[in-house]
């Protein structure tokens, strides 16, 4: 049987890559560095996942910041439909402006209308030259304030925003004997920038760090240039899930939320859940206000899910956020699909379903209630 892994063709000259869909996307990332080029998503399951899944689920990551979604960085794609047709809609262009670009109806619909073979997806020339600075803040306001400056003063160079609060340090020094390599403070903000000078990185990240001290949003902080320092940061932000297994039973939510609500929906969890809980963390993308909140228990406790649920996403659709930022809706949030979609969105998405799987044969019970 195949795996269906192959890479199918890489153009040097636009950096579009043409694999399949069962490619894993670290290979992918390793293919194109060694020509000088990224692929526009990278993931903590980089080694695992496979692009198909990816772009089924359009999945964010964590340089959305700077690369922005699978949306925009598939090109063209192939998907065999429910009937066994297959389409073939591998374009190559950046430009294709030919009617409705049908692409998008597989990307991010979690396989319910077709299933991805083959995609052409659009790589961007690597940066040289990385660095990665760790800093510590007193409070989820000079969080915010911290952001703004560095979104101001490192324009073009920026490639990943990330936070995570004292909580979710504390799981990673518990559970997993990491330590964050600052002060202890209440919140956590970690920047990357990347570019092709490290002299000018460095200087333009000490500048915007001493601004941010000069103003006292930030309290402390350090910064990493080489790659050993910079991946031991990196993992201080990547791990916290692998930490969060430790405790027992996880309840994880995956939202988006304006940045002025970003840590409220925390702050009033923890309230709401109490000593029910055995933890309450929250870390995410701060560049694109992908918020992670999860909490634990040492075995399952349904008292605690229906204080969670359906509560937190009734206070993200409210505030205009998303119940599902990144990972999709799978089976479990379909009879949430209305705090985000009206009723018109849905029974347009069922039309879509039924004409194109009449008969419910793929993906059932996912996506749609």
């Amino acid at each position: 049987m195949s795996l269906m892994n192959d890479v199918l063709h890489f153009d040097d000259n636009t950096g579009v890559l043409k694999c399949q869909s069962g490619c894993i996307l670290e290979n992918l990332e390793n293919l194109v560095n060694d020509k000088g080029y990224t692929v526009p998503v990278d993931l903590g399951a980089k080694g695992s996942c496979q692009i198909g899944g990816n772009i089924s689920t359009n999945a964010g990551g964590l340089r959305f910041v700077r690369y922005g979604s699978l949306h925009g960085n598939v090109l063209g794609l192939k998907a065999v439909l429910p009937s066994g047709e297959v389409l073939d809609c591998m374009n190559t262009m950046r430009k294709n402006n030919t009617g409705y670009d049908l692409k998008h109806l597989f990307i991010g619909s979690e396989g319910t209308l077709g299933i991805v073979t083959e995609a052409a997806i659009l790589c961007y020339p690597r940066s040289s030259e990385t660095a990665v600075a760790f800093l510590g803040c007193n409070s989820f306001e000079d969080v915010l304030s911290c952001a703004r400056v560095i979104r101001q003063k490192l324009t073009g160079l920026l490639s990943s925003l990330e936070m995570l609060d004292d909580p979710a340090a504390d799981t990673l020094k518990d559970n997993l004997k990491i330590n964050v390599p600052i002060s202890k403070h209440p919140f956590y903000v970690l920047v990357e920038i990347s570019g092709s000078d490290s002299e000018f990185n460095e200087k333009k990240l000490n500048e915007c760090l001493t601004l941010l001290m000069e103003k006292n949003h930030v309290n402390d902080g350090t910064i990493a240039t080489e790659l050993s320092r910079i991946k031991a940061l990196w993992s201080i932000r990547e791990r916290i899930t692998e930490a969060l297994l430790q405790e027992g039973c996880g309840y994880k939510y995956d939202i988006s939320l304006p940045l002025t609500h970003f840590y409220k929906i925390v702050e009033v969890m923890r309230e709401r859940l109490g000593q029910k809980v055995t933890r309450c963390v929250a870390y995410g993308h701060l560049g694109d206000g992908n918020l992670h909140f999860n909490a634990t228990t040492r075995t399952f406790d349904p008292e605690v899910l229906a204080l969670i649920e359906p509560f937190i996403y009734e206070y993200t659709s409210e505030r205009k956020g998303s119940i599902s930022a990144e990972h999709g809706i799978g089976y479990k949030k379909t009879k949430y699909l209305h705090f985000n979609k009206t009723p018109e969105a849905i029974n347009l998405m069922k039309s879509m379903k039924a004409l194109m799987d009449p008969h419910g044969i793929l993906n059932p019970y996912k996506v749609l209630p």
